[in-house]
């Protein structure tokens, strides 16, 4: 920073929050998912559970530009304001399923696109009233939703699905929060962990997952709701600017286990800005680079998502700036990690 007025104005922003979709937090920024993992101590059972994924197996981004197979590339969502019809829905899966009604429109766009036979999962965000809508397995009807199971969140609440319950997602685990965004690369930082998949999970969950989707019983397996991160010491340096951004993410707030899959698949929303060509470059990294951690010390309550924080970080917006005399620059600085932190400042060595 390039100081010339003793005129500095830095204000802290307490109400700013890791993850943002419009003026909605993506849950609280003690969340979870909101919450940095990179100091926390490996789990136990990492290696055991990286040998069983596949440590030759290579990270593969789900998701990109263009289409595959007739449908986009990753799993699409829309936002929706607070007068969205909201439509009934039936469910395969009823009893572990939110009753609804759904603000999803009939036309939302559906993962695979409208002739798949995957996993169809349909997201609308409702960004006035901060309601996240998941449905796995969608069809519209002529005025309702069909599906297997779906699950509705207050993205201001800390409140899981019910123990044992799925959600749109096998480890009961919201889907929209875990998605890598394009807007988020253009922002410069992803805050939160991200989605993945393996090809065989434990018949378990590790909070904050709540539902299994397996019969093997053996400890090499996975549980859903296992955290993962890159290792520290995986050189990011001669990857893209972009992809930078995202590997940054998975050593800072790594990836949560959230279904069955194929293995190391990272999920994303679909953008026709991404260069598929470059995220390739991700498949570089093999799952060998990656460790389990232990997120136990983070839980408060085993029914809630609110996570410990246990370290402190300070983010300032603009990182750096040139004053003129006699001028003002306001700056923003966001505080993760504790809500009642005292933070010191300085400028150019001089303490605030």
């Amino acid at each position: 920073m390039f100081l010339r007025s003793s005129y500095l104005t830095i204000l802290l922003n307490a109400s700013a929050f890791a993850q943002q979709i419009g003026t909605c937090p993506v849950f609280p920024a003690d969340s979870i998912w909101n919450t940095r993992v990179d100091q926390l101590s490996v789990h136990p059972s990492s290696a055991s559970w990286v040998t069983t994924i596949g440590p030759a197996a290579v990270l593969h981004p789900d998701f990109g530009a263009g289409l595959w197979n007739g449908g986009p590339i990753g799993i699409p969502f829309i936002t929706v304001p607070g007068t969205q019809t909201k439509y009934p829905a039936t469910f395969l899966y009823q009893s572990e399923s939110d009753p609804g009604p759904y603000a999803v429109p009939l036309n939302a766009p559906i993962e695979g696109g409208s002739a798949s036979t995957g996993d169809r999962h349909a997201i609308a965000v409702d960004t006035t009233n901060c309601i996240l809508y998941e449905l796995y397995r969608a069809f519209p009807q002529t005025a309702s939703w069909r599906g297997d199971s779906g699950a509705i969140f207050n993205l201001n609440s800390h409140a899981l699905r019910p123990l044992s319950w799925t959600s749109a997602d096998a480890a009961g685990l919201p889907i929209f929060p875990g998605l890598v965004r394009y807007d988020e690369i253009l922002a410069g930082e992803i805050k939160h962990a991200l989605r993945f998949t393996v090809p065989q999970t434990q018949r378990a969950y590790l909070w904050p997952g709540r539902h299994y989707a397996s019969s093997q019983t053996g400890t090499q397996y996975p549980p859903m709701g296992a955290r993962f991160r890159l290792k520290a010491d995986f050189d990011i340096s001669a990857f893209s600017p972009t992809n930078q951004i995202i590997l940054t993410a998975l050593k800072r707030y790594g990836m949560m286990l959230a279904d069955n899959g194929s293995a190391w698949f990272l999920s994303g929303a679909p953008d026709s800005r991404w260069n598929d060509t470059d995220l390739r470059a991700l498949r570089n990294i093999q799952g060998a680079n990656f460790e389990a951690v232990d997120t136990a010390p983070l839980m408060i309550d085993v029914n809630s998502g609110q996570a410990r924080q246990t370290s402190v970080f300070v983010t300032v917006n603009p990182p750096a700036a040139s004053v003129q005399v006699k001028q003002q620059r306001q700056f923003s600085a966001t505080v993760t990690g504790s809500s009642n932190q005292a933070v010191t400042w300085d400028v150019n060595g001089v303490v605030g």
